[in-house]
């Protein structure tokens, strides 16, 4: 899933994203913004981190790639905007 925001992604985007990625049981989150928080990325890898250990603590074979591209934000790709 591609999220893209124009601007400072937040810990409250992040919060967004996840609760969205969870619900939908997204394999992928990737997140196109100009400036993202460093309490932000911590907060998406933290995500990653326990879906992989929830997986390995009931036997799944889940997991959760999280991109953070920073800079120029696209127009042209589609994605959901926050």
């Amino acid at each position: 899933m591609l999220f893209k925001k124009k601007g400072v992604f937040t810990v409250e985007d992040a919060l967004k994203v996840i609760e969205i990625a969870s619900r939908e049981n997204a394999s992928e989150i990737i997140v196109m913004a100009e400036k993202v928080t460093e309490e932000a990325k911590r907060r998406l890898w933290d995500y990653q981190k326990g879906v992989m250990l929830m997986a390995d603590l009931i036997g799944e074979e889940r997991s959760v790639r999280v991109e953070i591209l920073e800079g120029y934000v696209s127009d042209r790709v589609k994605g959901i905007e926050l």
